[in-house]
């Protein structure tokens, strides 16, 4: 039993560090080498060295590159969203309205009221200002299509006015007016004796009634035609109401020559038929 504990206590005493007091070296002692350092020693102290040399190695740049590489591409998938594939870097023609300072103004204030004198000072002659169109009393900002309704373009009878009527009949500078008395004329027939013989008077009358009823359904869904185009283009946008006092219309306007040269006589019963 004792020989047991002899031998481990021993075995403690070679597992201890061993340790070198330098007080009581001699002459010879110096010329010995010291004992190696342990394993742990060795580990500790490669990995301590490691750790030092990651810290000189490190650059806060390769994070500041990664940072600006994310944003970059982030933004460009972004604008491939938001442009319908148009442009990867904010490159769109014609952007959404929500992108425009302009809609935003609009949604915090609401739509304008305009008057007709207010409405003419947007007609494009001023180039700091928008430019402003009204169809079927409403109206909108046609600036990016300045080219077209500024002055000089080919569309500039539209600018600053309610040109209604001129887009029904096509007489552009005529039909510079929101009045649409009349012009349902331009889709009547018109009367031919000759042919008008194939009905009783009472049909006839009746048929003249119908007719007038789909003149005027047409001038209707003519102006509503144009209203959706304006409302629905991504370059335009809708940013009031016309307002006007009762009796603007003034004296009701003849129809225009070309309006009134398309149109045709009434035809037989026979080729209504065919």
């Amino acid at each position: 039993m004792a020989s047991f504990e002899s031998t481990a206590r021993q075995r403690k005493l070679n597992l201890e560090p061993r340790i070198v007091d330098v007080t009581d070296m001699t002459d010879e002692d110096e010329d010995k080498p010291l004992p190696p350092p342990s394993k742990t020693q060795s580990t500790r102290k490669s990995q301590k060295r490691a750790r030092i040399e990651e810290e000189d190695d490190y650059s806060p740049y390769l994070d500041i590159l990664r940072v600006l590489t994310f944003l970059l591409l982030a933004s460009c998938g972004l604008s491939y969203l938001v442009s319908g594939g148009e442009s990867y870097f904010w490159g769109m023609k014609q952007r959404p309205d929500y992108l425009k300072l302009s809609w935003w103004k609009m949604q915090y204030n609401g739509p304008r009221s305009f008057t007709l004198e207010e409405l003419a000072d947007y007609d494009g002659t001023d180039a700091s200002k928008p430019i402003y169109l009204s169809v079927g009393d409403n109206v909108f900002d046609v600036s990016a299509g300045r080219k077209y309704y500024g002055p000089g373009g080919s569309y500039h009878y539209f600018a600053g006015v309610d040109a209604s009527r001129g887009f029904v009949t096509g007489c552009f500078a005529e039909d510079r007016t929101g009045d649409l008395r009349g012009v349902e004329d331009m889709f009547l027939p018109i009367d031919n004796p000759e042919v008008d013989n194939y009905w009783t008077a009472v049909e006839l009358a009746q048929k003249k009634a119908d007719e007038l009823d789909q003149a005027k359904k047409r001038v209707r869904d003519s102006v509503q035609h144009w209203v959706d185009f304006f409302k629905k283009s991504p370059k335009y946008q809708f940013v009031g109401k016309l307002v006007r006092e009762p009796g603007w219309e003034g004296d009701m306007k003849p129809l225009c020559k070309a309006a009134q040269d398309g149109r045709a006589y009434r035809e037989t019963p026979r080729t209504e038929s065919a």
